[in-house]
């Protein structure tokens, strides 16, 4: 089956639709808030963006583009802007995201879905206005969460902590537990089925956010399953995209990462440490939150030995020096767990984005620490751009089995 599907992840919206509302249901913060824990309610209002009925959604799903849902179209949908509290850098802040309601009374299982690499405001989930294949799965019986992350939507003021581990899981992890209080408040009923889906970053993001669940009982949560794709997962071996002497199609994304560490980390290091001119002064005004990844790619060169100040990029190839960020790569990595729930790793092997190799690696080191049911699936022949919708045909089936 060759099924075309629009990525959630690029918000390519097929059908545009009115508001049906933009009623606002608001909780004051507690008293004294001080960073999100465990023990805290996440949970701080929702704004309802749009109601689909059952049949725009089984047209949408009739066409070939979405003919993967093209049976499990079965509820009308409501979907919300859902503010939140997470944590950043040890402290509250408020992050966003949508959540999708199907009008069903039977309880419902959670998927959170996790989106790939975006680099404007405008491409957070929580900005979207039409139909996406979010209210499609919806539609199915699930009530689906889609995070803008750390750095879009309501904390769009902060810099993305791009491929940061525990800031990627926070902004999953209290974005369920904010669900949870969301769905209680408007009698929606869940059943205790947790799910994990994501793509590209959004697959670095789901393993991120199980890992955190699975080693930290005390969010009180339980995967049932969950599927990641390409997900660059041993950010440090990405280095070697870059070291290697070889074009890199997707300059974009190294540098964001470098900025994000810099501050992430609070290293304050000027970024003609990193970058030489003109790109070093060119950036902050590239990484504005309004230009997407193509203009800012258009404005890099494919050779890092022209992006990269010469000084660092040979650091970058000695194994002494450069330690500060290779040791932060490390870190990020996922080197040291393995997942205990049922997991799929999904990849294409012709992608030069981030390379098959890098989930091979992953999936080799989970067997080594214990992972007992976890399985890479690769796509054969396929791409960074195109692996997706065959992910989708594979993982969705599978994730109903449970």
């Amino acid at each position: 089956m060759n099924i075309v599907i629009k990525s959630f992840f690029t918000y390519i919206l097929i059908m545009s639709f009115a508001l049906a509302g933009t009623g606002c249901d608001t909780k004051d913060p507690a008293p004294d808030a001080g960073t999100t824990t465990p023990e805290t309610d996440a949970y701080i209002s929702s704004q309802l963006k749009a109601d689909a009925s059952l049949s725009v959604l089984q047209s949408l799903a009739s066409s070939q583009q979405y003919a993967l849902f093209r049976n499990d179209a079965k509820y009308g949908v409501s979907t919300y802007k859902m503010v939140y509290y997470t944590t950043y850098k040890g402290e509250q802040i408020k992050a966003s995201g949508l959540i999708c309601i199907p009008h069903m009374d039977a309880p419902a299982p959670i998927i959170s879905m996790q989106h790939a690499t975006i680099f404007s405001n405008e491409e957070a989930p929580s900005n979207y206005s039409g139909i996406s294949e979010q209210e499609l799965l919806t539609s199915a019986g699930y009530v689906t969460l889609v995070p803008d992350y750390i750095g879009y939507g309501e904390s769009a003021s902060v810099l993305h902590p791009y491929y940061d581990q525990l800031h990627s899981a926070l902004a999953v992890v209290d974005m369920i537990k904010a669900a949870k209080t969301f769905c209680q408040e408007k009698d929606v009923a869940l059943n205790d089925k947790l799910f994990l889906i994501g793509y590209s970053e959004g697959g670095y993001v789901t393993l991120a956010a199980q890992e955190e669940i699975e080693t930290n009982p005390a969010h009180d949560l339980e995967v049932t399953a969950v599927a990641a794709g390409a997900g660059g997962y041993d950010v440090a071996s990405l280095l070697g995209l870059v070291t290697s002497g070889e074009p890199y199609y997707f300059p974009a994304s190294f540098a964001f990462l470098l900025q994000a560490y810099n501050n992430t980390n609070d290293w304050d290091r000027p970024l003609t440490d990193f970058f030489q001119e003109p790109y070093a002064s060119k950036i902050p005004t590239l990484f504005n939150g309004i230009n997407n990844g193509n203009t800012i790619n258009e404005q890099l060169p494919i050779d890092p030995k022209k992006l990269f100040n010469p000084t660092f990029y040979e650091g970058l190839k000695d194994e002494s020096k450069e330690l500060q960020l290779k040791d932060a790569l490390q870190a990020n990595s996922f080197t040291d767990w393995a997942p205990q729930s049922p997991t799929r790793l999904y990849h294409g092997t012709a992608d030069i984005i981030i390379p098959y190799q890098n989930s091979k690696k992953t999936y080799e080191r989970f067997l080594a620490e214990g992972a007992k049911q976890t399985k890479l699936i690769p796509i054969e022949n396929g791409t960074h751009e195109d692996a997706y919708g065959p992910m989708l045909e594979s993982a969705l089936p599978w994730l109903k089995t449970f």
